[in-house]
């Protein structure tokens, strides 16, 4: 399975790599503050969730990243583009399942990626509460400095399968396809978001997949998902980075999961 990763010198991966861990420590200090209190929350032109948390943890990463590398560009859901067109990018969501925050419950997490050259080199999923810090550079994953890895299998009958939003892979794509591929599956959750792909890089299930995502939501996950030994493409199985669709597996049963949602 082809990778799709960037890739970075050993000088500069292990900077960049103690630079998002703490990116990733500010945000979480501002998301602990607000989770489970009675903030307000307010909907996007999109109708979706967002709150101060959403907002504030952007912006302390944003004013990190200009004050430690003011050539770099920035990419963030709630306060958008930052030089475009630099070569090293970074790409923030603050809150990545704001539904779930919202809630009160803990599926949810900060996603925060770096690009070289337009290509994801390090991505990171942080747990702020749990404080579960997973980190990829395509070449290899870690929780919390433990290397980790996916958990083979080599048939969808075995496989966990996960997705976001189950009304949203059934009506945006092959609706039956997608349908019949849950009952083949083992098992079948809707443990979302950034969530699901944690949880294929580090074991605990085989197949992520979500119809519809933006560059926030998806830039970081292709670091970790190959770090750990997995495949990730798009719906049809192409470049993901250059897509707006994602699934993530285990690796073995990549091509099927494929070939069964486009039949």
């Amino acid at each position: 399975m082809r990778k799709f990763s960037g890739q970075l010198d050993a000088i500069e991966q292990e900077e960049l790599l103690d630079f998002t861990r703490l990116l990733a420590n500010a945000s979480a200090g501002i998301i602990r503050n607000y989770y489970r209190t009675g903030f307000r929350v307010d909907l996007k032109a999109d109708q979706s969730p967002v709150t101060v948390a959403d907002r504030l943890a952007e912006e302390v990463m944003r004013d990190l990243i200009m004050r430690r590398y003011p050539d770099h560009g920035i990419l963030g859901e709630e306060h958008g583009d930052h030089k475009p067109t630099a070569r090293y990018r970074w790409v923030l969501d603050p809150i990545d399942g704001t539904k779930a925050f919202v809630s009160g419950t803990y599926l949810f997490g900060t996603l925060i990626a770096l690009l070289k050259d337009g290509r994801p080199a390090i991505g990171c999923i942080n747990q702020p509460i749990f404080g579960d810090y997973l980190v990829g550079t395509g070449e290899a994953a870690w929780l919390n400095d433990r290397p980790v890895q996916v958990t083979p299998v080599t048939r969808i009958e075995d496989a966990i399968m996960l997705t976001t939003d189950h009304w949203q892979a059934t009506t945006l794509h092959n609706g039956p396809a997608f349908a019949k591929l849950t009952r083949q599956a083992k098992r079948y959750n809707n443990w979302g978001d950034c969530h699901g792909y944690y949880l294929v890089a580090t074991g605990g299930a085989h197949i992520m997949g979500d119809p519809i995502m933006n560059p926030w939501d998806l830039m970081a996950l292709v670091p970790i998902i190959e770090g750990a030994g997995g495949a990730i493409t798009d719906w049809q199985g192409k470049d993901p980075v250059t897509s707006d669709s994602t699934v993530a597996t285990c690796g073995p049963i990549h091509a099927a999961v494929i070939q069964a949602l486009n039949p």
